[in-house]
């Protein structure tokens, strides 16, 4: 929580020393007024695309191309009977994206689990450079906070329970 108010989005958000440890944002303010909550954007992050947004004016997040997928859970690999009860549950893929050119696939076929379609047989992604991804948010969190547009991953799936390796340039996330 930084502390904001109207106009001073954009300054420096330092610690107690004196150290700039973030840009601050936003607020969060249900009043309109200067209580809320305050973000604010962490140094770390700045440092890492900045030289980008100053050569092209914006950021190009790394991107695989994952459209739909179910996080697996121990719950969920059980009544679905797959072979592991983490990773990700490809459903479909951006048309070509990096995921899509190297052939990974989505759902091959519906089933209905009480009173919800689910979508089964699509390949499961279960590490990127041996990193575990347990949902899609620990894959765009791994991507965005250690790769670029361009650099080259080891991608591990699994599929008909067969685990193997594609090694995928990452794209630009479309805008």
């Amino acid at each position: 929580d930084a502390a904001i108010n109207r106009g001073n989005s954009g300054g420096p958000l330092l610690d107690s020393a004196g150290r700039v440890i973030g840009i601050n944002s936003a607020i969060f303010s249900p009043t309109g007024t200067n209580a809320g909550v305050g973000f604010a954007i962490p140094s770390e992050t700045i440092l890492r695309i900045l030289p980008e947004v100053i050569e092209l004016g914006y950021y190009r997040h790394p991107y695989l191309g994952v459209r739909y997928a179910y996080g697996i859970t121990p719950g969920l690999a059980d009544a679905l009977d797959l072979p592991v009860e983490s990773g990700l549950l490809l459903v479909q893929m951006y048309n070509n994206s990096p995921l899509d050119r190297a052939g990974v696939r989505g759902a091959q076929r519906e089933a209905v689990m009480g009173n919800r379609r689910v979508y089964l047989g699509g390949d499961i992604l279960t590490a990127i450079d041996g990193a575990p991804i347990t949902n899609v948010e620990s894959l765009q969190l791994l991507l965005e906070n250690n790769y670029r547009v361009g650099d080259t991953v080891s991608v591990t799936l699994l599929r008909n329970g067969e685990p193997f390796d594609l090694s995928i340039e990452l794209g630009e996330e479309p805008r």
